[in-house]
């Protein structure tokens, strides 16, 4: 299926928003990482094969408007529930990667009889996260890898992990995708957004089957998060897989299957292997 692409009017701001129409009963909502546009997720919405997907820029960041003043999470939640109003998706499933994980828990929690099942990649339940290394940390709080391609690639490695570490060329379809912010302040936008947020004391309350993929070697979010969130969500399942933070990317074969899986077959009792 074709990726369409559109803006729409969502609290007063032009949104970009990206859409594959497929047979699914429902579609299946991405939130991105920190900073990054549509169009890296696009690779994978396409390998999703006879799954709906939705996913659009955060205000301020691709192709959508900067607000006037920042919102925080439950905004942005709030923001989701309209996009999938204008299109008339009254359920959905939720993926979230890194940030954007944090931004689908939100979701789950804020809309649980829209949000039928979660699925959280290399990300942690915020605050209380275990960190990675002060200087990776500090890279990723720059936009700078946003705004400076090759800054991107020279850093990839450190902050990415994985394959990456052996293949940095691997970066390169990546970074042929990436769409700077129109300007830093969307970028510390999404910084106010998730600052202080957490997750963890309505964790076990969660009612959505989820599914927890984590890299074992994420210098960004260290696996320990996602074994802290499979202990805090009831119905959850944890695939830990031998690579870095940007596993939708570099395991992409192994993932989007797995991903396809759940969605069709989602079942407590259903246990899906550990990728190495």
């Amino acid at each position: 299926m074709e990726i369409e692409e559109c803006f729409v009017e969502v609290m007063g701001l032009q949104i970009h928003v990206a859409r594959k129409p497929d047979s699914s009963e429902r579609p299946l909502l991405l939130f991105n990482g920190i900073g990054a546009n549509l169009e890296i997720l696009i690779p994978l919405m396409q390998a999703l094969k006879g799954i709906e997907c939705i996913t659009f820029d955060m205000p301020g960041i691709g192709l959508s408007e900067v607000p006037a003043l920042p919102m925080r999470f439950k905004g942005l939640a709030k923001m989701s529930a309209q996009i999938l109003d204008h299109f008339g998706y009254g359920q959905a499933d939720a993926l979230g990667v890194s940030w954007g994980g944090a931004m689908a828990q939100e979701f789950a929690h804020r809309f649980p009889k829209r949000c039928q099942n979660l699925i959280l990649a290399a990300t942690s339940a915020g605050a209380i996260m275990v960190p990675g290394k002060p200087s990776v940390f500090m890279k990723l709080t720059n936009p700078k890898r946003y705004f400076d391609k090759n800054y991107l690639k020279d850093i990839a490695q450190h902050i990415y992990g994985g394959e990456l570490r052996k293949d940095p060329e691997l970066m390169n379809e990546y970074t042929d995708r990436v769409r700077p912010p129109k300007s830093s302040q969307g970028y510390l936008y999404q910084l106010y957004a998730g600052a202080y947020w957490t997750s963890i004391h309505w964790l076990h309350k969660l009612p959505q089957q989820t599914l927890i993929l984590a890299g074992t070697d994420d210098p960004l979010v260290p696996v320990v998060n996602a074994r802290i969130l499979h202990s805090r969500i009831p119905n959850s399942q944890l695939i830990e897989i031998d690579c870095g933070h940007l596993l939708l990317m570099t395991k992409m074969a192994e993932v989007a299957p797995m991903i396809t899986d759940f969605l069709t077959y989602s079942d407590p009792a259903v246990q899906l292997s550990v990728v190495h």
